[in-house]
């Protein structure tokens, strides 16, 4: 593997292109022109296009979508058709059981929830989870926020809106008692303190990936949550509910887009907590982790920016190296933590 087309440059994507681009042939697409200066050529195109699609393709060994959830299976199924690798960052259930369903007779890889959670945090997950005879309960926990937030809503929309409002809406998988089940988003909402500082985490969907169907019938309890700072969540109750605005998803987008603007210093807090046996002993194994903004190449990156890259960036290594399967559907929680470390990516992470 060695041409690479990365489509969506934003914050994200543009990173994503720049590390990749670092050992890969690169070449970025997108309907608009960067905000910076890229490493990379860069094309002009509409994805929305399939004979666009086709031409962007079209003598390439691998595609990494860092688009919205929902314009990411046109794109993999564009892959399919040329039989070339695929990676996303969705978080979306729906465009992931579809990408699934196209892996199954495919001859190249297909690997979407390539980011954070789901992504990043599964991986650490079942790392821990594999220091057990037995599992009982597995809580995994990511929040990316405004290092000094304002305001009620205590938040800044770094990340793409129409993502956030896609969670924030979508039921969650969860295994509770044992029972694989949908849970409501925003439901589930307990208190964090993490050095000091109180949290709040509640459920929200696709940050699990395929954990649950993984791990049925080897565990109590699995669950993903959200971290915000407290009285975020009421308050997205409140719009979404009680001014009945759910099926308007791109008008919530809008406002919250205007409303809460990024900031330049964010932070991204990882937690996972594992209990379990260790042959007959009960114990717990946790994982914690806050990353802050850095520099790549003398380039200030945002916290949610470069580690959602990074962790894309990573997986591409994998598969390049052949350390990952070269067919077919790759779940997060098949990668282990200490190979997604040893990229040069992952090693970001250290």
């Amino acid at each position: 593997m060695q041409k690479i087309l990365v489509i969506g440059l934003g914050k994200v994507g543009s990173l994503a292109g720049t590390l990749l681009s670092k050992r890969f042939d690169v070449t970025g697409v997108d309907k608009a022109s960067p905000a910076l200066v890229l490493p990379f050529p860069v094309l002009s195109g509409d994805v929305n296009d399939p004979e666009k699609l086709d031409q962007l393709m079209s003598g390439q060994d691998a595609v990494v979508s860092c688009m919205p959830y929902n314009l990411n299976l046109p794109i993999a199924r564009k892959a399919y058709e040329h039989g070339i690798h695929y990676f996303d960052l969705t978080e979306d259930v729906g465009t992931t059981a579809a990408i699934r369903e196209l892996a199954k007779d495919s001859s190249n890889v297909f690997a979407p929830q390539c980011g954070l959670a789901p992504g990043f945090i599964g991986i650490v997950g079942m790392d821990l989870a594999k220091k057990f005879t037995r599992l009982r309960d597995m809580e995994l926990r990511v929040g990316a926020l405004p290092r000094y937030p304002n305001g009620l809503m205590g938040y800044s929309f770094t990340w793409s809106p129409a993502g956030v409002v896609n969670e924030y809406i979508n039921d969650a998988e969860v295994i509770h008692n044992g029972v694989r089940k949908m849970v409501p988003s925003l439901e589930g909402i307990e208190m964090i303190n993490i050095e000091g500082q109180e949290f709040e985490a509640f459920s929200t969907s696709g940050g699990l990936g395929t954990m649950c169907e993984t791990l049925e019938g080897k565990l109590d309890t699995l669950n993903y949550k959200t971290i915000r700072y407290p009285g975020h969540c009421s308050l997205m109750k409140f719009m979404l509910y009680e001014l009945c605005l759910k099926d308007k998803r791109e008008l919530v987008e809008q406002i919250l887009t205007e409303a809460k603007p990024p900031v330049q210093q964010d932070v991204v807090y990882v937690y996972a907590v594992v209990e379990g046996w260790k042959d007959n002993r009960l114990e717990r194994e946790e994982f914690y982790k806050a990353y802050h903004p850095i520099e790549i190449d003398g380039i200030h990156w945002r916290a949610i920016s470069w580690t959602t890259a990074a962790s894309i960036a990573a997986v591409v290594e994998m598969v390049a190296d052949g350390i990952l399967p070269q067919t077919g559907f790759i779940r997060q929680e098949d990668i282990l933590l200490s190979d997604f470390l040893a990229t040069q990516n992952g090693r970001f992470f250290l």
